[in-house]
């Protein structure tokens, strides 16, 4: 009777066993499976970003067909004619603000060269590479904690991955600081594989109509606050201090340039438009990588990081600044009130 009771208990061992949860490796392996399976998909997300003393919320709307079309449409609620659409198709990576009929275009290996917490295939990209991850079990997600890949900025060093245990798609994505404190939180919604997309879903063309956001026609939209332009000042200098102001006035706006000097010189201008064109503009051909601000995204080169923020364009040149300190100038003038 033992005999047959130690039995029982072994097999009753192996099936449990069996039915154990997965390996982080079996997990890996899954997400993998579901990334080369798929045609592609769409999701809705809702990005929130703490970097400031004022937090910021994105409604996000994400399409991806294999292999490397990509469209993000990017709502912003406190600056709705900012709102932005980063796309890739087979002529190259564009970002557009289809309310101000603006458009960039670069040659970049977007989205591959850097983190990006909204899109599948950078997540499990960032896992992959990072062979210290780690990884836990919770009743309904399978969590990783990895590295991030963000060129130019060290300050956010690490992420945690949140999977569906059932679907293996993304639900939730932490990225956190040095003191491990989430700055950026993406939560998808609506996770859909293999959708069927229009054939236009993913033409340049047919992206730059402000209705995608639900927000007047390009036409009907004026710059906000059309008095005088409120000049913002940043707060993080490197070390240099303001020298010069110039201000010049435009047929349709101002134009502020703000010429710092000391231990990194750099020049900041910007300048603001009473009205905005009523048809689709060339897209301004640039050789470097749409970066994310927080804010906004803007257009980055060796030397120079331009973008748009409520109603004001703004131009950062400097042949001394890094990457990174460009980015960090960039996002000290949001939190700077007018002088």
């Amino acid at each position: 009777m033992k005999k047959y009771i130690t039995i029982l208990v072994i097999l009753s061992l192996l099936v449990l066993a069996g039915c154990g949860e997965k390996s982080k490796e079996d997990v890996i392996t899954k997400l993998e499976d579901t990334l080369e399976s798929m045609s592609g998909y769409q999701t809705k997300a809702t990005m929130q970003l703490k970097t400031s003393e004022k937090e910021q919320s994105y409604a996000l709307d994400i399409a991806h067909k294999k292999k490397a079309y990509y469209r993000v449409l990017l709502k912003n609620d406190q600056d709705e004619a900012g709102s932005q659409i980063i796309l890739k198709n087979e002529d190259g990576v564009f970002v557009l603000t289809p309310a101000l009929n603006k458009s960039f275009k670069f040659q970049s290996d977007w989205p591959s060269n850097t983190s990006q917490p909204y899109l599948f295939q950078s997540l499990v990209s960032d896992i992959k590479a990072d062979n210290d991850a780690t990884f836990n079990i919770t009743e309904n997600y399978y969590v990783f904690e990895t590295k991030t890949n963000y060129q130019n900025n060290t300050t956010l060093p690490s992420q945690q991955i949140y999977f569906d245990k059932k679907q293996f798609t993304p639900v939730m994505v932490k990225v956190l600081n040095k003191d491990q404190e989430a700055v950026v939180e993406v939560s998808f919604s609506e996770f859909k594989l293999d959708p069927t997309f229009e054939d236009k879903m993913f033409e340049m063309e047919n992206n730059m109509t402000s209705s995608l956001f639900g927000i007047p026609a390009s036409a009907d939209v004026e710059n906000e606050n059309n008095g005088e332009l409120s000049v913002l000042y940043p707060q993080n200098l490197l070390g240099s201090e303001l020298a010069e102001t110039t201000e010049i006035d435009l047929e349709d706006g101002q134009r502020v340039l703000l010429s710092y000097e000391g231990e990194k010189n750099f020049t900041l201008v910007q300048e603001k438009h009473t009205s905005y064109p009523t048809t689709a503009m060339k897209p301004q051909t640039v050789t470097g990588n749409p970066v994310s601000l927080g804010f906004t995204v803007g257009a980055q080169t060796d030397a120079a990081l331009e973008w748009s923020h409520q109603g004001v364009d703004y131009y950062l040149a400097s042949e001394e600044l890094t990457k990174e300190e460009m980015i960090e100038v960039a996002t000290s003038i949001t939190t700077q009130v007018s002088k």
